[in-house]
């Protein structure tokens, strides 16, 4: 079952048409990535989702149900992350999740059981001291416990990894991957290796239409061959190859790139390199990345 549903949405502010004809649909228990540049229009997708942002033309749908514009009754399905979550800085975590938990009409018990169990999952259970002493990193951990204290059947979180530390995104990475098997992941970014990391399927979001959607296995194996990469000893080396083997470039004084190649292509390398006795350091068959997809498909 697919949990989120976009149909045929379009999103316009004044004549600036954000959304044009947007739709895509996230399935139950995976990790969904939602890539595109500042200002593609993830957000505004996202308030669209949460019932918002009011849109033009098309529908949506969470677990089965029409979201209305300014109604929340689909949000009892959806856990949320902005961008910059905000607290009340003179709370410890476990102040802060009971009294969100209270807002929302958990027992008691409930709430000390979840957050309990929350926190350990971010690693934030042996954090008392006030949330007004956290890092970014910490901050975003306690918003995605937050996020999960209503065991929400969809996880949006919007640019969670943004302005982190290495260490700070690996955490937040580690977290979100972990909870699939519980919930449905959907996260907006435009850090490409993170999505690479951790997703299942993906949508390429440019200029409010989706370019390029599916498994991240899909993806890879649109475009036809790959990248193979050999490094020699000596430029000399390195020149003589290319001489003999046409279609390279140079993209090193030793190191030779030869786009879009099959794997009879390395073969006939290998062969050459072996016939004209050219020693060679390194030869790598290089799978296109994300990267090189997504600026392929925007012409750039």
């Amino acid at each position: 079952m697919d949990i989120l549903k976009i149909s045929h949405v379009t999103k316009t502010f004044g004549t600036k048409k954000v959304l044009n004809d947007l739709s895509f649909s996230v399935p139950e228990h995976s990790v969904f990535g939602f890539i595109g540049q500042n200002g593609a229009g993830k957000t505004t997708t996202m308030k669209i989702v949460l019932g918002l942002l009011e849109r033009n033309q098309g529908e949506v749908f969470v677990n089965g149900e029409k979201v209305i514009f300014g109604q929340n009754t689909t949000n009892k399905y959806i856990g949320y992350l902005p961008d910059v979550p905000e607290f009340y800085d003179f709370m410890t975590p476990m102040e802060y999740l009971t009294m969100c938990g209270q807002i929302t009409g958990m027992c008691k018990n409930e709430i000390t059981e979840r957050a309990t169990e929350l926190l350990k999952l971010v690693g934030l259970n042996v954090e008392n001291k006030r949330i007004k002493g956290f890092s970014r990193g910490m901050k975003q951990r306690l918003g995605i416990a937050q996020a999960l204290l209503n065991s929400p059947k969809l996880l949006i979180c919007d640019e969670p990894t943004s302005a982190l530390d290495p260490m700070g995104r690996k955490e937040i990475l580690d977290i979100l991957s972990s909870v699939k098997e519980h919930t449905t992941v959907v996260f907006s970014t435009h850090i490409l290796s993170d999505v690479e990391r951790i997703c299942d399927r993906i949508a390429f979001l440019h200029e409010g239409e989706i370019v390029l959607g599916g498994t991240l296995e899909d993806i890879k194996n649109i475009r036809n061959g790959e990248s193979i990469e050999l490094e020699f000893l000596t430029v000399k080396d390195a020149e003589r190859f290319l001489e003999l083997s046409a279609g390279g470039e140079k993209i090193g004084r030793t190191k030779l790139l030869f786009s879009k190649r099959t794997e009879r292509d390395m073969l006939e390398m290998m062969e050459c390199l072996s016939q004209n006795q050219i020693p060679v350091v390194r030869l790598e068959r290089l799978e296109p990345t994300l990267e090189d997809l997504f600026l392929e498909v925007i012409g750039k």
